[in-house]
């Protein structure tokens, strides 16, 4: 299929993170790009200023659409909708052009020199710290985030000239096998999204097969704890990268100077016939947390292999200021409130052992919205031990997303897999007056689905007393 033939572009879920992304690529490429959306938010918002046409009936599609020539027209859907949905029952059974998210991201990317970070946690993050780096290094590239880096203000990184792509490489519903790489990186492979994949084994074997389609004589990437063992072509290049554990690229000396970590960075730099070691010392990174160190060194790594200087390098990331709701800081005075993405028990530990870690002295409140009941249900006890780092913990409601209930799975199951005596069941209209009265030393909501509606007037409260 030749994208460049198409006149017109439809997104059934436009609003979502890595739709949006195409959705403004098109629209910058000046075709005409509309979509439709369950609900406004600011990200549709946002759409809809820089021209994108944008409805929120569910059972409605615009004249405009269907009056268009099928071969002028291409329908693009995200996996989270519905295949019951109206608009694609309407497309689905015609002559129409219908590709999922994945599938058009890898058309986009068959002729470019195409980077993928994948991985079930930490793509977001070091996708966005690896655009912020080639930006600031002056290497041109577009870059689809899945989430909103601060720096950009936006999911979308567009180049001027460039062949170079950053994608994140999504695992769910296998979709990145849609894609052909010249760099993979792999962050991290646990058992996640147990809905589409039978186990822990098959979600290994999937991240084997997406790794069999890098591209001959490209780079691959990966954190040195991952318990794979990746066969490549010997032209492949092949790293290993950690910041516990001695790897080919890993970080020593770690350390908290003014809220900042800083760490030397040990990393193989290459350059065009030559191999050899370099040390990138006193490296500062605004975020919390090891596994965001590990993010930042990938980013190093890759930065460095396509010829980012090391002290540009180090620059940008001292620069780096993070990503919409990965651990967002939104008050830091007399109250602290911190908002985060972690929806699986993995990141939560992560997440609240990063928090532990910058305020050892101080009792921290998490809250947390379970996303999906298959999940809950298949990470019930990894979900009460790492919600259990936390002094006190309010669980809301289950957040279906796609799914139906599940029987006997609910949040009240969950809370009695938490091991800490202060732990709550609070329902989503007195969450506001729970945590105003009184305010909590540090806060800290967390969850992938609605949660982010808390933000805004938490931030006003817990911003109007400052040390």
């Amino acid at each position: 299929m030749n994208i460049k033939l198409f006149e017109k572009l439809y997104f059934i879920g436009v609003g979502g993170i890595g739709m949006s992304a195409l959705a403004r690529y098109f629209n910058s490429k000046g075709l005409e790009v509309c979509g439709y959306d369950k609900t406004p938010s600011e990200l549709t918002n946002q759409l809809q200023e820089e021209g994108i046409d944008i409805h929120f009936d569910a059972n409605h599609i615009p004249e405009n659409v269907k009056t268009t020539n099928h071969h002028s027209l291409l329908v693009v859907y995200t996996p989270a909708v519905s295949l019951d949905s109206y608009q694609l029952q309407y497309f689905k059974p015609k002559k129409w052009n219908v590709l999922k998210r994945a599938e058009l991201l890898g058309l986009i990317t068959q002729d470019a020199y195409t980077i993928a970070v994948s991985g079930t946690h930490g793509k977001t993050t070091t996708s966005c710290i690896l655009a912020h780096i080639l930006k600031s290094c002056n290497i041109d590239c577009t870059a689809f985030l899945g989430g909103i880096s601060t720096n950009l203000n936006s999911n979308l990184l567009l180049s001027k000239k460039g062949n170079i792509v950053v994608v994140e490489a999504d695992e769910y519903d296998k979709s990145f096998l849609k894609l052909n790489p010249d760099i993979i990186v792999v962050t991290s492979v646990d058992a996640d999204h147990l809905d589409v994949y039978q186990d822990a084994n098959d979600v290994k074997n999937t991240f084997k097969a997406f790794v069999n389609n890098l591209k001959s004589e490209g780079m691959l990437l990966v954190n040195k704890i991952i318990d794979i063992n990746f066969k490549t072509d010997d032209d492949t290049l092949q790293l290993s990268y950690s910041s516990s554990v001695k790897a080919d690229n890993y970080a020593t000396n770690l350390r908290l100077e003014n809220a900042n970590q800083v760490f030397d960075a040990q990393f193989v730099d290459i350059l065009p016939g030559q191999v050899y070691e370099h040390q990138l010392k006193d490296v500062v990174l605004k975020l919390p947390g090891k596994h965001n160190v590990e993010n930042a060194l990938a980013a190093t790594v890759v930065a460095s292999y396509l010829g980012a200087n090391s002290a540009d390098i180090k620059s940008a990331i001292a620069s780096f200021r993070g990503v919409k709701r990965r651990y967002e800081f939104h008050a830091n005075g007399k109250y602290v409130y911190i908002d985060d993405y972690a929806h699986h028990p993995e990141e939560v530990k992560a997440t609240l052992e990063a928090t532990k870690q910058l305020f050892p002295n101080k009792k921290i409140t998490a809250v947390f919205q379970p996303h999906l009941y298959s999940r809950t249900r298949d990470f019930a006890d990894e979900f009460g031990e790492s919600l259990s780092l936390a002094d006190e913990v309010l669980l809301l409601d289950i957040y279906p997303a796609r799914e139906l209930p599940i029987e006997g799975v609910s949040s009240e199951m969950l809370l009695q897999k938490i091991s800490k005596s202060e732990k709550y069941l609070i329902p989503k209209e007195l969450l506001l007056e729970e945590l105003t009265h009184p305010k909590r030393e540090v806060l800290l909501t967390m969850g992938a689905g609605d949660i982010d509606i808390f933000i805004e007037p938490l931030t006003q409260s817990y911003q109007d007393e400052v040390d």
